[in-house]
């Protein structure tokens, strides 16, 4: 998998070069298209060096510029970004040094050469409740975010489809499975066959799909408008900042999106001919349960998005700092795959801190739907739970959920780096 991956990227940077410097479309570079594409590539390589270069110490630019870009770094960690482009050890960098460390690197401005260290959003693992990404002033004046985020919404829908399965049997497990009820992963897939085919097992994930690009729509904008708002300096946004604005953002998009969220799980559910659709299902549930029931576990939904997008942000964060101090010693470019991995291990331990919470939102979008179901508010619920299968009642499901995390990396990035390079951005 790790092999297959690396692969994957270097393909990528292997044909981004190609593609900058070839004129007549032959998808191969001739001396004459290659010598264009260092001549053009050194160009901008010499305005994002002046950029840079304010005639302070070099250690204090790079800090200034990567704070002005919403990327806060120590001394300790500018140092060593200086290292691994100082050639002489004279710690400074000058014109020759610069244009030797990135003349073979598609990157052609500072926000290409520091965005690796980003915690992107393009890792879709099924929940969308991580704080966004930042994009650049040159990214929202020439167009380029919406390509992102439409890149980063057709990666999650490809990944959300491919992993189906195991989703609705994380649903399945944490609304049927009990001490008394007892479902392995091979009962329950044996279970949804035989009661309705194979198409059965991605029951829900037609609306789980359609979700995504309002949601992603909604907290991109509301993100924008919150760090406005809670900023102390305009332009700068500190990391508390970021995260109660990433925070905030999810509230307002799940607010928004949140009837479809009690849709799915109600789809994801559906036995053989309950419902036609969507629309047959949405109309059957506001006739029997009214316009409250596409709100039904909203609370703990809510709840659930401070322990995960802190958790998130505080183990990537930690992960970043523990592979600079130790790791780092001829680059600050930690790869692709350090930053899967750091991005994977911290969406996961979020998902672990605020997997109760989820557990009960779920039972409780489902708890009209389910024969012989108490009505029961969250607290009751909890009390419920803890009494009858005690604190581990509260991960039912927990392993399908565990096992469609690395394929879902892995399909959202592959499938992310594709529409990047069709959609034209550059790497």
């Amino acid at each position: 998998m790790l092999s297959w991956l690396k692969s994957i990227f270097f393909s990528f940077l292997k044909t981004k070069i190609i593609s900058s410097g070839d004129r007549n479309k032959d998808e191969g570079l001739d001396f004459s298209e290659f010598s264009k594409y260092l001549k053009e590539h050194e160009k901008k390589l010499q305005l994002t060096f002046k950029s840079l270069d304010k005639n302070k110490d070099d250690i204090t630019e790079i800090r200034q510029s990567l704070a002005d870009l919403g990327l806060e770094i120590s001394k300790e960690h500018a140092e060593k970004i200086l290292q691994s482009i100082d050639v002489d050890g004279t710690m400074t960098v000058d014109w020759n040094e610069w244009r030797e460390h990135f003349l073979f690197n598609p990157a052609t401005n500072l926000q290409e050469i520091v965005r690796y260290w980003k915690h992107s959003t393009v890792l879709d693992i099924g929940d969308s409740l991580t704080i966004p990404d930042e994009f650049t002033e040159e990214e929202k004046t020439t167009g380029l975010w919406w390509k992102q985020l439409s890149a980063g919404a057709v990666a999650g829908a490809v990944s959300r489809t491919g992993t189906a399965p195991l989703d609705r049997m994380k649903v399945f497990m944490q609304v049927h499975a009990s001490t008394t009820n007892k479902i392995s992963l091979v009962s329950g897939f044996k279970q949804m066959l035989k009661e309705g085919g194979v198409a059965s097992l991605w029951r829900g994930n037609g609306i789980n799909v359609m979700k995504i690009a309002p949601e992603t729509a909604i907290k991109f904008m509301a993100y924008e408008q919150y760090k406005k708002l809670l900023s102390s300096e305009p332009g700068k946004v500190k990391s508390h900042e970021r995260f109660m604005a990433g925070s905030l953002a999810g509230a307002t998009a799940q607010t928004a999106i949140y009837p479809m969220e009690v849709m799915k799980t109600r789809m994801t559910l559906r036995k053989t001919g309950q419902y036609s659709g969507m629309f047959d299902c949405a109309k059957k549930v506001l006739k029997n349960e009214g316009v409250k029931a596409f709100y039904k576990g909203y609370i703990p939904n809510i709840l659930g998005i401070i322990p995960y997008a802190g958790i998130d942000l505080a183990v990537y964060e930690s992960l970043k700092n523990f592979w600079l101090s130790h790791y780092a010693k001829d680059t600050a470019n930690p790869g692709v795959l350090v930053l899967l991995g750091c991005g994977t291990i911290s969406s996961t331990c979020g998902q672990l801190a605020s997997y109760p919470l989820a557990l009960i939102r779920t039972r409780m979008q489902a708890q009209a739907s389910v024969e012989g179901s108490e009505q029961l508010p969250m607290n009751l619920m909890v009390k419920k739970i803890m009494k009858k299968e005690g604190f581990f009642g509260l991960y039912r499901g927990i392993l399908p959920n565990f096992m469609k995390v690395i394929p879902a990396v892995s399909i959202s990035y592959v499938v992310y780096e594709y529409m990047r390079s069709g959609l034209g951005i550059q790497k």
